[in-house]
């Protein structure tokens, strides 16, 4: 790995970092203006899903999943990376308050940078699971 992978895999775990407090501000800091981002780019399932295109529309994946959810376990498995790319995988759990339901699941998360910025992320989850989690 070079120098600028392993500076894009310490920017990831930043923006993982803070997540984790809850800090949108930072993540911002970290995207470019024109960012697009995406958890299951084609999917309806979670109001969160769907591609969400610059800064401005970003704060608001945020502040659905943080609506809907309550995160009980985000312990990113492995990591790897190249000099514009960093891929990961995550345990993730969650709590859904509106149905009392909860699961555990692995997700991939794929980051695209430019320069120092990221500029393309892609998520994938169990939808399956989010589905029943979220269904009444």
């Amino acid at each position: 790995m070079g120098a600028m992978s392993d500076q894009h895999i310490k920017t990831i775990t930043g923006v993982y970092e803070a997540f984790g407090r809850g800090d949108v501000e930072h993540i911002l800091e970290q995207v470019t203006d024109d960012v697009d981002w995406a958890s299951e780019a084609d999917s309806r399932v979670a109001p969160w899903h769907g591609v969400h295109r610059g800064k401005a529309e970003l704060p608001h994946f945020f502040q659905e999943l943080a609506a809907n959810v309550e995160v009980t376990e985000f312990t990113p498995l492995a990591f790897t990376s190249n000099d514009t790319d960093v891929m990961t995988a995550v345990r993730f759990g969650m709590a859904v308050p509106a149905t009392g339901k909860s699961g555990t699941m692995e997700i991939r998360h794929w980051f695209r940078f430019r320069g120092d910025k990221i500029e393309y992320y892609r998520g994938t989850e169990d939808t399956a699971m989010t589905a029943e989690l979220l269904s009444r």
